[in-house]
């Protein structure tokens, strides 16, 4: 699980004008990723718009982005559902042996309780070749995995190896921290949350500010990680109003206007997600000068 420690980025998809998957510019992001100091990818994650991707699409994606990796980082495959079953079928669609591990979300709408979200990862566990990472987002699926719930399957299953906590309860994060085994890692899924979870024993976080400052996020949780408290909090105070405005229309919709500005891919979201208000863009590139020297593609 060493390897699936530290700054995770939950990557973006681009898009062309027409609605299309940009393939040409994954190696932009893939080596602007590289670059900045990321420990690992993870592909098809929520900010990749995956809930729109065909599953023709979520292959050819898939494949390019490991022969761009080359190796060079651990990936980590998101892939859930809210039919256990139909979910066990899409472990066929992708070549999982360049994966490090499986991250794989709450079933959505149906609401399942705590029996059921047992039941469902215990499914997915016996049937994945991969380590497993539960992913516990309840803003997006309605649903809460509870601390002790995340107990029981990390004792009940050894390659369910942690979870990706992002309830925005520091709270139960911490109650997770505590409970938890010490093989088993918490993982912030709150760019504004990870520092202070690291600090109380979290061991890492998968980011969406990261696909455009990698660098500089990099620096807040390996320093987090290293107890350098000063240096970590400088740095995150600087990012913190990005950090805070990247979700105010939704994500990855604020998250895309700043890879635009750096000229990392263009700002084309799918429907039913649509571009920034003029307001919040020009809020963004006004706050993303402030962390770091531009030329801007518009004025």
């Amino acid at each position: 699980m060493k390897e699936i420690q530290g700054h995770g980025v939950a990557m973006i998809t681009p898009f062309k004008g027409d609605g299309s998957i940009d393939f040409d510019i994954i190696s932009v992001i893939v080596n602007h990723l590289i670059t900045g100091g990321v420990d690992y990818l993870v592909v098809l994650g929520t900010t990749a718009e995956t809930a729109t991707l065909s599953k023709e699409e979520k292959r050819a994606l898939v494949d390019k982005i490991i022969e761009v990796n080359a190796g060079r980082l651990p990936l980590v495959l998101g892939l859930g559902g809210n039919y256990t079953q139909e979910l066990l079928g899409m472990f066929e669609w992708f070549n999982l042996s360049a994966f490090s591990a499986l991250l794989s979300v709450t079933p959505y709408y149906n609401k399942p309780n705590q029996e059921g979200l047992y039941q469902h990862y215990k499914t997915i566990s016996m049937h994945s070749s991969l380590p497993v990472i539960l992913y516990n987002v309840p803003s997006r699926t309605g649903v809460n995995i509870a601390p002790e719930t995340v107990l029981r399957l990390a004792k009940d299953f050894e390659n369910i190896v942690a979870v990706k906590e992002a309830s925005g309860d520091f709270q139960q994060a911490q109650t997770l921290i505590k409970l938890c085994p010490s093989n088993f890692s918490v993982l912030s899924g709150d760019d504004e949350m990870s520092l202070p979870l690291i600090l109380a024993g979290a061991k890492g976080v998968i980011s969406v500010i990261g696909n455009a400052l990698p660098e500089h996020y990099s620096k807040i949780i390996h320093q987090g990680l290293l107890r350098n408290i000063d240096e970590a909090y400088s740095i995150q105070y600087q990012l913190l109003e990005l950090i805070r405005m990247i979700y105010l229309e939704g994500n990855p919709t604020g998250i895309k206007v700043l890879m635009e500005t750096l000229n990392l891919c263009k700002n084309n979201l799918r429907l039913p997600l649509v571009q920034a208000s003029k307001h919040l863009t020009l809020k963004l590139k006004k706050e993303l000068k402030k962390v770091i020297p531009i030329q801007t593609t518009q004025s």
